[in-house]
């Protein structure tokens, strides 16, 4: 496995900085294995969503990135985010655009270099979907 380590700055997008870091160095199949950071605006879908009906849910303030797991490549993402408020009070969900920076992410991703990720629509979630091919 090979790794990549970057930093978002302030004012940057979680989900659209990982996607276009992806993207410029042509990831096929990777997975974030680590990030910390702070994010004074979140953007995430609740659990039990369907194309039909989701939850998105808008916090303001300051809250530290406690958790982010997920795959992403050149084909698209699926992340999950937790962060805590200023009381120790988490929340997590599905990371959507919108989650803005502040003060910093700091972000491991590591690749797998035989396999390709891909994303196609599954006709029983009605999302889309992983599809994993070996290279």
């Amino acid at each position: 496995m090979r790794s990549f380590t970057f930093r978002l700055i302030p004012g940057n997008d979680l989900k659209l900085g990982i996607e276009k870091f992806v993207e410029d160095r042509e990831l096929n199949a990777a997975s974030i294995v680590s990030c910390v950071g702070g994010l004074k605006q979140v953007n995430m879908r609740m659990a039990g969503a369907t194309p039909a009906k989701q939850d998105i849910r808008n916090l303001d303030g300051h809250y530290e990135i406690v958790s982010l797991m997920g795959t992403v490549s050149k084909d698209g993402s699926h992340l999950h985010l937790a962060v805590s408020d200023s009381e120790g009070v988490v929340t997590g969900g599905h990371l959507k655009e919108g989650c803005i920076v502040d003060p910093t992410a700091e972000v491991v991703i590591g690749e797998e270099p035989n396999s390709i990720y891909t994303r196609a629509l599954d006709d029983e979630t009605g999302f889309e979907e992983l599809v994993v091919k070996e290279k």
